[in-house]
C-alpha cells in the first residue's frame, strides 16, 4: 500500500508538532514529522530502539549526548539506543523529516528530568 500524510495515522505532540506513522510494526517504525520553527522536544532516551533522522527540509538541531549537531536537508544521523538526544527546530522555517526506529520507539522512551 502506498502511504502518505494523507492516509496515515496521525498524532500530534509537544507545541504544535505533528506526525504520521507510514510504517507500523513491533520491530520497525517509519514516521514523517513537521515541527513548526521554534519548537524542541524533551531531552530522552530509547532502552531498546535505536533511530535514524533523515531531514526533508529544513534544519534540525540535535543534542546527542552532550554534543550539538546541526543536520542539513538530505542528510541524516543516527542514535544509538541508550543515547540522550532531542531535535530542536531553531529556524524559521518549518522542519520535515522521517524517523526510522528499530525496534518501534513507541513505549520506549525515558524522559531525562531538567
Amino acid at each position: 500500500m502506498i502511504r502518505s500524510v494523507d492516509n496515515s495515522e496521525r498524532y500530534t505532540w509537544g507545541d504544535n508538532c505533528e506526525a504520521w506513522h507510514l510504517v507500523k510494526s513491533a520491530t520497525l517504525s517509519v514516521i514523517q514529522e513537521r515541527m513548526p520553527p521554534g519548537t524542541n522536544e524533551q531531552l530522552h532516551y530509547h532502552q531498546h530502539a535505536q533511530q535514524l533522522f533523515y531531514i526533508l527540509s529544513g534544519i534540525a538541531s540535535f543534542e546527542i549526548d552532550g554534543q550539538v549537531v546541526e543536520v542539513r536537508p538530505l542528510q541524516s544521523i543516527h542514535v544509538p539506543k541508550n543515547a540522550k538526544h532531542y531535535i530542536s527546530n531553531k529556524s524559521d522555517a518549518e522542519l520535515h523529516f522521517l524517523v526510522i526506529s528499530e525496534p518501534r520507539s513507541h513505549g520506549d522512551r525515558v524522559n531525562v528530568p531538567q
